[in-house]
């Protein structure tokens, strides 16, 4: 689950990161009001007005104002807030800005310079350890750093076995060339960031930039975060931040089924049992000529009614022209598939796209029975590549 960048921070800070300071806002009005609590607070004479999506490059999209007055606060606000947003993360159809966070402005003048880093933090999955990525040149995007000046990125991998350790924060202030009270300070900022991404089970704590401000404190300027689906038991709080605008609405449909979807940008829809099994589908698909309309894995008690409500999820994309369901049944009955295609055929009426079946393991003779015996237009096919030839025929 993603998390709005005001969400992000508010959790960094309760582990005792340094954040700027912020609030969100939904009405010009809130915004006004959030500036005016900035100013007593920190005595921050401009203000930074952001959107809030799930999406990066906001900036460059116009969804990132300085403004210079609460007049300026409450004008920024009403220009970002309902605007259609787009980003090179979100697409040409760009998101709805529906909240805007409100933040002091930390570039604030002193006895030294300002400078921006990156700091996150994720698993590498090659290790299995969790790795905190880091680099001086902040403020910019990270990959083109990674691709034009990879000496520029640094890594350092914790240790499960005795977990984060304080050298290692000294070792990334060091790095970022840091000294005096802000190398102090970006050693607390790491540790404290670290036990955020643990604390939360976070998957992707990405922090660009942390800036240190003339006066040598550290801050995050930004905030990204992603938390782990499967953890989410673990934090009811975290849970009630989860803002269903920002989701797809099909996505957020299969989830209700506890169908694991998510949407691609292909013509061919699948519906698989496993995700190592969608996976292997899907390259068929391509293999095939075609082009994966989604992943959706139907677990391994998938009953009709489940099969059903998947197939409903597939046809709402209205860019599949083909769907190829590839069944292993081990845990899952073959037939209680079969049963579900033959239930959404009558339930949901006319469905124009051609239908591939492949079903192998338990009943799937059964489960073949059903279908052949329906009378639907089901193209049956009993090995993966042969049903990887019919996708290729009915494209």
């Amino acid at each position: 689950m993603n998390l709005h960048e005001y969400q992000g921070k508010s959790i960094l800070s309760r582990y005792g990161a340094s954040v700027a300071t912020g609030y969100p806002a939904d009405t010009a009005e809130q915004a006004v009001e959030a500036a005016k609590t900035i100013q007593d607070e920190t005595g921050s004479k401009f203000f930074v007005v952001k959107a809030q999506i799930h999406a990066g490059g906001r900036g460059k999209g116009g969804g990132v104002k300085l403004a210079k007055s609460l007049d300026e606060v409450r004008d920024l606000s009403k220009q970002i807030l309902g605007m259609n947003l787009v980003t090179r993360q979100t697409g040409k159809e760009g998101k709805l800005v529906r909240k805007v966070l409100i933040q002091q402005d930390v570039y604030y003048d002193g006895p030294s310079e300002v400078q921006e880093f990156y700091v996150g933090i994720l698993l590498n999955r090659q290790t299995g350890r969790n790795m905190i990525m880091y680099s001086p040149r902040g403020g910019v995007d990270i990959e083109a750093v990674a691709e034009e000046t990879p000496e520029q990125i640094f890594y350092e991998e914790i240790d499960p076995s005795v977990g984060f350790q304080g050298y290692q924060g000294r070792k990334v202030a060091y790095n970022l060339g840091l000294n005096g009270k802000a190398f102090k300070e970006m050693v607390k900022f790491v540790a404290a960031l670290y036990k955020a991404y643990e604390g939360a089970d976070a998957k992707l704590f990405e922090i660009n930039p942390v800036i240190k401000a003339s006066d040598d404190r550290i801050y995050a300027v930004d905030c990204k975060v992603s938390i782990d689906d499967n953890a989410m038991f673990r934090h009811p709080d975290i849970v009630e931040m989860r803002d269903v605008h920002e989701e797809d609405p099909i996505e957020l449909e299969a989830s209700k089924y506890d169908l694991s979807y998510v949407k691609m940008d292909g013509n061919v829809g699948c519906m698989v049992n496993g995700a190592g099994l969608a996976m292997a589908t899907m390259d068929i698909i391509k293999l095939s000529g075609g082009e994966p309309a989604n992943f959706l894995d139907v677990g391994g008690t998938a009953d009709a009614k489940r099969v059903e409500e998947a197939f409903r999820i597939i046809l709402k994309d209205e860019n599949v022209e083909a769907i190829l369901i590839n069944i292993f049944g081990g845990i899952v009955r073959c037939d209680r598939v079969a049963q579900g295609v033959v239930d959404a055929y009558k339930n949901i009426g006319k469905i124009d796209q051609p239908v591939i079946v492949r079903l192998q393991g338990t009943n799937a003779e059964e489960g073949k029975k059903i279908i052949d015996e329906s009378g639907l237009k089901v193209h049956s096919a009993i090995r993966l590549e042969d049903a990887a030839t019919l996708v290729g025929k009915v494209l």
